[in-house]
């Protein structure tokens, strides 16, 4: 087809069906029947009596994109992954040394760590937050208000496994797991869209309304807010733990970034936030905290997390854990236990902030020369929510750039994953974050000049080459075939 003609076909895409990118995510799915399966393994092996493949995640979804178009994990490193949600992992400036062993106790390899955690690990946790922010309060944290949990996910579901029949109030754009861990426990949904004009900025009078009017009993959201960059604090922060305890409604608080704070005053490095800064009566006040050593501590592979909150919520909590799967690793629990010290924990904080928001500023400055200025910067976390849509189409959709940059070696994550559409019938052109891609700056620098680059490239190709090379001739997904073409082989 001649270029001109690709042009014209590409200019009238209106519908998702009409995009080759996102026919290739509805494929790969939900549009295709049940039976159908992704991934392209073999069919005999994944449908069997009574199973269904739960969703992914965006992250899991652009992983099996990439892997389409040769990504591997033994040879990553000519790639450049800024789509992965954990930070680097090596020493970075003024830093306390990098933990590279750990003492294992024979009796922790012989036992089962508690339901609930190690003892002296709960109350590292408790003595963290009081030391942190309820310093001077009468109602103080203990190990009963701790539930050590394996990685923040696991929290969240244990959380979600014990929510009631009641409906869960959520903001978008938010984090991409959540619809899953949500679906997967069959709690009922009420998202309501954050504006870019308020620059995500939640309205608490407005939450309040919808709070009234839908009688939702839960909330849940991540603060700071993964993928904006946005944080909730100070007196903001003050009123939405207010709204939950007037409400009767339960705050659920992902602040698994709560270090990843960026401050303009060099004085303020080291402060991070918290709702338990606000939290009156640590068992009444119906707020739940998610929080771990996967981003702050920087130690993802560790998977030792924890939940904080009223101690008949850990009661809760430890039925439910007690059926599900058991607990975390003794003997990492264990070693935990003097990186929560809050001498050392004060040093961590200051040099993550420090080379965070160098590498925040680097990436912003160098977008900002590829002419694609972020208008509403991160104050927190390590992402960009990189808005496409001055970009000329297919360019300006984050399915089509994200497809793109695999040809590049680069992977992001599609903006349409922070969005929640339970039902999955919405046209994806309509999402409000369809026009937006997720970067994440949390690698380090060398990989992330490349990953840079090779937006950059793409810019340079568009300028060189027009529109009419951009939105076609993409890799089908593992094993050749897509969902629906399984499926309708099938029926031959």
């Amino acid at each position: 087809m001649h270029r001109d003609n690709v042009w014209d076909v590409i200019k009238s895409m209106k519908l998702d069906n009409e995009s080759e990118a996102h026919r290739i995510f509805r494929d790969t799915r939900y549009q295709a029947p049940k039976v159908a399966i992704s991934r392209g393994v073999n069919m005999d092996e994944e449908t069997i009596p009574g199973i269904v493949r739960p969703e992914g995640t965006g992250v899991e979804y652009s992983f099996e994109r990439a892997m389409a178009n040769g990504f591997r994990y033994d040879r990553s490193s000519e790639w450049s992954n800024l789509g992965q949600g954990a930070p680097e992992v090596g020493p970075i400036p003024h830093a306390p040394a990098r933990p590279t062993s750990i003492p294992v106790p024979m009796d922790s390899l012989s036992n089962y760590a508690p339901i609930a955690g190690v003892k002296a690990l709960r109350e590292a946790v408790a003595r963290l937050y009081n030391v942190t922010y309820r310093k001077g309060m009468q109602s103080q944290y203990s190990f009963e208000n701790v539930y050590v949990v394996p990685g923040g996910r696991v929290g969240l579901s244990r959380v979600a496994s014990v929510i009631g029949d009641v409906s869960c109030a959520r903001q978008v754009p938010d984090c991409d797991a959540y619809d899953q861990v949500l679906n997967a426990f069959t709690c009922r949904q009420d998202p309501t869209v954050l504006k870019p004009e308020w620059k995500y900025r939640l309205d608490i009078e407005q939450l309040k309304e919808e709070l009234q009017s839908r009688s939702d009993k839960v909330i849940i959201a991540s603060n700071p807010r993964n993928p904006t960059g946005q944080v909730i604090q100070g007196e903001e922060l003050k009123e939405l733990v207010d709204l939950s305890r007037e409400c009767s409604t339960t705050l659920i608080l992902d602040e698994i970034y709560s270090w990843y704070i960026y401050p303009d005053d060099e004085s303020e490095f080291g402060r991070s936030i918290s709702s338990a800064e606000f939290i009156q009566d640590v068992d009444e006040d119906p707020i739940i905290i998610i929080d771990g050593l996967t981003k702050n501590w920087r130690l993802p592979g560790w998977r030792v997390c924890w939940v904080v909150g009223p101690k008949n919520l850990i009661t809760a909590l430890s039925q439910s854990g007690s059926n599900l799967d058991g607990g975390t690793n003794h003997p990492f629990q264990l070693a935990a236990i003097p990186l929560l010290d809050p001498e050392h924990v004060a040093y961590e904080k200051v040099a993550l902030q420090k080379h965070f928001k160098e590498k925040r500023d680097h990436t912003l400055r160098r977008l900002r020369d590829l002419g694609l200025e972020v208008a509403i910067p991160p104050s927190s976390t390590f992402y960009i929510w990189l808005d496409l849509s001055k970009l000329p189409p297919p360019l300006n959709n984050g399915l089509t750039f994200f497809e793109e940059l695999l040809k590049e070696k680069t992977i992001v994550v599609p903006g349409i994953f922070f969005d929640a559409d339970p039902s999955h019938h919405r046209n994806l052109f309509d999402s409000p974050c369809h026009n937006f891609v997720r970067i994440s700056f949390g690698v380090p620098m060398e990989e992330l000049d490349k990953g840079l680059d090779a937006i950059g490239r793409i810019l340079t190709k568009a300028v060189e080459e027009g529109m009419g090379a951009f939105g076609h001739s993409y890799r089908k997904p593992m094993g050749g075939l897509t969902n629906a073409e399984v499926w309708w082989d099938m029926q031959r």
